[in-house]
């Protein structure tokens, strides 16, 4: 994880710079790039969205988007996934999906990358609870185990294979550890 060395900026100022990739987050001021992803966080990346949106988008429930940036409470941040309730998903003058979000994910979903700050990494799903998330997950592809933050609750930490995982009330979703980490077997 690089963080950039500049004066510190304002939030206002960041929105305004160009995009990056991997994405830069702006966080208590500074800027800090996402590492790139790699196979493991890829894989499971795309297996969520997909399993996801397979559950809540055909009723109009919720949508699951891969890193979204989201602007809210002074940070800007690009969760692996974020899932926003339908009635939350900001639309544009056409209808369309917005480009903009300015509020927390209703469930963010990390995925640990090698050499990837665990702290900060927390911090970001600290601060969706904080701001109006109903549940964070940071999943740990290489520890094959997962930590879930329930608004409200204590973080639980999920190893065992056959644990059905907790999801937010708005997705009606069944998962193990073992389904989750099975993806990534070819």
């Amino acid at each position: 994880m690089a963080q950039i060395a500049v004066e510190k900026l304002t939030l206002e100022e960041f929105l305004k710079l160009p995009e990056t990739k991997p994405a830069n987050e702006y966080i208590d001021g500074r800027i800090i790039q996402k590492p790139m992803p790699q196979g493991k966080h890829s894989r499971l990346q795309g297996r969520l969205v997909t399993a996801i949106n397979a559950v809540v988008e055909p009723q109009r429930i919720a949508l699951a988007f891969p890193e979204l940036r989201c602007t809210f409470a002074g940070r800007s941040i690009v969760p692996d996934v974020a899932v926003f309730a339908w009635d939350r998903i900001p639309v544009d003058e056409n209808g369309d999906v917005a480009n903009t979000f300015a509020a927390a994910p209703d469930w963010t979903i990390e995925i640990l990358s090698p050499d990837q700050s665990q702290t900060k990494v927390t911090g970001n799903i600290l601060h969706c609870l904080s701001h109006g998330s109903k549940m964070g997950w940071l999943v740990d592809p290489d520890e094959r185990s997962l930590l879930v933050y329930p608004l409200g609750q204590q973080p639980q930490l999920l190893q065992e294979p056959t644990q059905v995982l907790p999801v937010p009330d708005l997705v009606a979703m069944q998962l193990t550890a073992d389904e989750l980490f099975g993806w990534l077997k070819l």
